[in-house]
This record gives structure tokens, sequence and C-alpha cells, in this order.
């Protein structure tokens, strides 16, 4: 599974610590490990002659700005959500207050 991977998440924690050497060997191996694993990695679920094709995928996507990849979507909603929570999604906020 490529999302929210864990060989990823230490890579970022390297990045954020300053070592960035030891993040970008993480990255490579996550890269090794996602793409000899043979899976489909795509999580759209239309048909599509992209299925797969991920860089081509975005490209488009960046191009037409009209709404995002099914891949990034639970990303940018679950950010959205924690955003979200400083005000409407607050405990005790109710509609009216």
């Amino acid at each position: 599974m490529v999302d929210n991977h864990d060989l990823e998440r230490r890579a970022m924690e390297l990045f954020r610590s300053g070592d960035a050497e030891r993040a970008r060997q993480l990255q490579e191996h996550f890269l090794e490990e996602i793409m000899a694993s043979g899976e489909d990695l795509c999580s759209c679920p239309g048909d599509c002659e992209y299925h797969g094709r991920c860089v081509e995928c975005v490209m488009i996507h960046r191009g037409h700005a009209d709404h995002l990849p099914h891949c990034f979507r639970a990303m940018v909603n679950e950010r959205i959500q924690g955003l979200s929570a400083l005000t409407e999604h607050s405990h005790g906020c109710r509609l009216g207050d």
C-alpha cells in the first residue's frame, strides 16, 4: 500500500530533523519496494485509460484544475477535517452559537 507508508513517514521525519541524505535513501527504498510489489496501486474506481499512470493522470488534473485525482482525496480530506476541527467541528459548538 502506498498511502501513509511507514518508510515514507520515517523519511519525512528525517527530512524535518535535517538528515536529508538518510531521508532520500529511505525514499528510494520505498519506491523500489512499491514498484517491485507488482500491485495495481491506482485507487481510482473509474475505468480510465490513465489508470495506474500516475504522472500523466496528475498532469491532466493539474492542467484542468477542476478536481483532485482520486488518489489525493483521502489525504486532502483528512487535512481539511483537521482544519475544520478548529472551527465548525469543535466539541460543544452548535449551529446558532
